[in-house]
């Protein structure tokens, strides 16, 4: 839907099952018009659309399915403004963890692919419509190795690259404005906003100002606040870091993470939380600085049995439901969305695409579901308008 300042609101469709076309459609046809017709029944609705690899092939090479596509976004008042191509391949029901990240960005498949979702948000958004696809921080740290780490790091500046000459050929046909948002996630590439900003000195390192302009029009960052969150960082001092660096923000994620104080009774708990799907990174604070990070859940609850200092706060790398504070022994992180609206209503402009992303729907404890997920997803569009509102953004 669209906010006030030319802000586009969404929610991720990557909470539903759908690896193949006919799937993602299905769920697009079954839930999310289902929430539309709640929260935006006239209005015209946007949408952030999840699509996997083989999902994005079959519907470019079908002009058929792609007619269909275009005549539901007719009936059913809908836009696409935003894709979210961080996960490549299978994203719910089994293992993912690690593999969300491959293949990265040193692969020629991870640019084909980005450049697909390009192509085809660019036939589906209305005229003039500003689009942008959202991608992984370029690759995991485990997957740097230190042997090959600078012709792995170069690979995939040089993939970033060609994906921005694609976009500007895009531009140059439609006339619309069209960019990539790198998205810092807890043991990506790069993690924190000061790692977010040293490596866009080395993506740009060595292209005329001209060059440079034009690639940081192209590429930025999809700043998902649960993420920076996780990384114990406040957003007016990360959002600064980023954008006098000549950052730009593409999208924004709006999500939340689970905190902690560690003792015996909520580490424990928090045991409920771990899952055979997803990673859930964890880092911990002694309330002045991050003393540990650990990739997943189980390596902290080992940490912990021997830790003489188990640190003050843990924050968790689980996607919780925004509206909602979790269940006792728990906090959450929505201070960060709320910090990062205010500092928007203070000064608009700076990010139009907004996208609310709790994915981790199928593997949360029971208690904190919201109903079925269509309620869920109603319940953070209320809660999410709210803090729009409140800040004059809506």
């Amino acid at each position: 839907m669209r906010l006030k300042h030319g802000i586009d609101l969404g929610y991720c469709t990557n909470i539903h099952r759908g690896e193949t076309w006919a799937e993602t459609f299905a769920g697009l046809r079954t839930y999310t018009d289902a929430v539309r017709r709640r929260v935006s029944p006239e209005a015209p609705y946007g949408i952030g659309l999840r699509l996997s690899a083989v999902a994005a092939r079959e519907l470019a090479g079908d002009t058929t399915l792609r007619n269909d596509f275009h005549r539901w976004l007719e009936i059913s008042n809908s836009y696409v403004f935003t894709i979210n191509g961080f996960p490549y391949g299978t994203f719910h029901g089994s293992r993912v963890k690690e593999q969300v990240y491959a293949p990265d960005w040193t692969t020629a498949e991870r640019l084909a692919y980005t450049n697909l979702l390009f192509d085809l948000i660019d036939e589906f958004a209305p005229s003039g419509e500003s689009v942008s696809v959202s991608t992984l921080p370029g690759s995991f740290k485990e997957f740097i190795r230190p042997d090959t780490a600078a012709d792995q790091r170069e690979a995939i500046y040089r993939h970033l690259r060609s994906c921005s000459e694609h976009l500007d050929r895009l531009r140059d046909r439609s006339g619309r404005d069209l960019h990539l948002g790198l998205e810092p996630e807890p043991l990506g590439l790069f993690e924190t906003s000061g790692e977010t900003v040293a490596f866009f000195e080395g993506l740009v390192a060595g292209l005329g100002s001209g060059e440079k302009e034009r690639l940081l029009r192209n590429i930025g960052v999809n700043y998902d606040t649960c993420h920076l969150a996780v990384e114990f960082e406040e957003p007016a001092a990360a959002i600064s870091a980023l954008r006098s660096s000549g950052i730009r923000i593409s999208k924004i994620h709006l999500s939340s993470a689970l905190r902690l104080q560690p003792t015996a009774e909520s580490v424990g708990r928090l045991a409920a939380f771990h899952d055979e799907v997803y990673l859930h990174q964890v880092i911990v604070s002694d309330g002045a600085r991050v003393i540990q990070r650990f990739r997943d859940l189980p390596d902290a609850f080992a940490w912990y049995e021997s830790a003489e200092n188990p640190g003050r706060e843990w924050r968790v790398h689980f996607h919780v439901p925004i509206h909602a504070h979790p269940e006792a022994l728990f906090a959450d992180t929505r201070d960060h969305i709320s910090g990062l609206l205010t500092l928007m209503g203070d000064d608009p402009g700076w990010c139009g695409h907004f996208e609310m992303e709790t994915y981790t729907w199928e593997v949360m404890p029971a208690a904190m579901r919201s109903g079925d997920v269509v309620e869920q997803l109603v319940s953070e569009y209320d809660w999410c308008l709210g803090e729009f509102r409140r800040c004059g953004l809506a």
